[in-house]
């Protein structure tokens, strides 16, 4: 297999596509850590973690209520605002960089193309000779149609 190296300059990147892809990912993220979250807390209830805890704090008289409920609806405003936050810096993001990389060129990356049929290098190096067709000899028993590239 040949391999070639491949320059590629990254020069804009599309706002509306970041947001949408951002705005995708992060509400996946989001929905991921409420489940864990979740599972957790019932882990834990089921261990009966909260009521030692709170049980512990109460003897050091510390007053918490080990409400669920409560605790489930701040994380959910956590996740959303997260998400908000975290889209939005996304996307402000290929915003600078479009205006940085207006002044700069933009990121340069180097790659390598794998090719299954290699080119030959002697056919590029050599001109190929073209037949042509005189345009003022009538007597050639030549005419366009004869005209033929021949390969090096």
């Amino acid at each position: 297999m040949h391999v070639r190296r491949v320059r590629r300059i990254i020069r804009k990147i599309d706002p509306w596509t970041v947001l949408k892809v951002s705005l995708t990912m992060n509400t996946v993220g989001a929905l991921v850590w409420l489940l864990g979250v979740w599972v957790a807390w019932s882990v834990a209830l089921q261990r009966g973690i909260p009521d030692a805890f709170v049980e512990t704090l109460g003897r050091l008289t510390i007053v918490v209520s080990p409400d669920g409920e409560l605790y489930f609806r701040i994380i959910l405003m956590m996740a959303i605002v997260g998400v908000i936050i975290v889209t939005a810096g996304m996307t402000l993001t290929a915003v600078l960089y479009n205006l940085i990389s207006d002044m700069v060129g933009g990121v340069e990356l180097i790659m390598l193309e794998e090719t299954h049929e290699p080119t030959r290098a002697a056919e590029r190096t050599q001109p190929r000779p073209v037949l042509h067709v005189p345009a003022n000899n009538r007597n050639s028993d030549l005419n366009t149609a004869d005209t033929v590239e021949h390969p090096g």
